[in-house]
């Protein structure tokens, strides 16, 4: 799906997003919309800004200068809840999970943190606009492939089942953006598929739009529709994979040496 589609407004639009720290600008006005139902990948090298644009287009981080939009609502400089509130929910590299609360549990902290918002109700309790499989714990134990540890704690879980927890975290907030930072990290090959199947899976079922960072490149080009990639706080590119991988600026600045390393044997 195109970012231009036109007569649809952005699901989020960042203009012209700048964070400083100090004297380091860690990400140097980047420009991005993100169009319901789209897949988008972003990649660069170690210290490009993809958390720090990540951060700030959640609300974690505020922007030096710049403006975003959420639902066609502004946003900047807003703190984290105002943005998940209008339906953004996001991971971090590593997954904040309550180690000491079944996993059941963690999910339903989810749950009542979604309905603590405003929403319009048919029946009590329920939410016609609210993906049945959004639901219950249960229902998103199931979908992320959780159920068997439903009664576990999260603590003992495995780091890559942590990392899917997270995710059912995110979900129960009923969110229509879902940023994913690094969700495959220290996962194997074959979890790695895994992960990506699932998260093309939840943006079809789910109808999400859903803004992946990751650093195992080969694995996102396959997945996503879209590539943003940024090198030393800019955005160099933005396309198709296909337009990405023969982009001459992205391979010279990133992706050569990137595809080189995780093609040899």
């Amino acid at each position: 799906m195109s970012s231009e589609t036109p007569n649809i407004p952005p699901l989020l639009d960042a203009r012209e997003v700048t964070v400083r720290f100090g004297g380091l600008t860690a990400v140097d006005a980047v420009s991005a919309r993100f169009m319901p139902g789209e897949l988008v990948g972003i990649i660069g090298p170690n210290g490009a800004g993809k958390t720090t644009f990540f951060n700030a287009i959640s609300g974690v981080t505020r922007p030096t200068s710049g403006q975003l939009s959420v639902r066609g609502r502004e946003l900047a400089g807003q703190g984290p809840h105002r943005f998940a509130a209008n339906g953004l929910a996001r991971t971090f590299q590593t997954p904040r999970v309550f180690g000491d609360m079944a996993v059941r549990d963690n999910i339903a902290f989810g749950l009542k943190f979604a309905g603590r918002r405003p929403r319009k109700y048919i029946f009590w309790g329920e939410e016609a606009s609210v993906p049945w499989v959004l639901r219950t714990p249960e229902s998103i134990l199931g979908l992320i492939g959780l159920s068997a540890q439903a009664g576990l704690p999260a603590a003992a879980i495995t780091p890559s089942q942590q990392r899917l927890l997270e995710i059912g975290m995110a979900l129960a907030t009923r969110p229509r953006l879902l940023l994913l930072d690094e969700v495959a990290a220290g996962l194997t090959e074959a979890e790695l598929e895994e992960m990506a199947r699932l998260i093309r899976r939840l943006r079809d079922e789910l109808d999400l739009t859903v803004v992946w960072i990751e650093h195992a490149v080969t694995t996102l080009l396959r997945h996503v529709e879209r590539v943003i990639v940024l090198h030393q706080g800019r955005k160099i590119a933005d396309g198709t994979p296909a337009e990405v991988v023969r982009n001459a600026e992205v391979v010279e600045a990133y992706l050569g040496d990137e595809m080189n390393e995780e093609t040899a044997p």
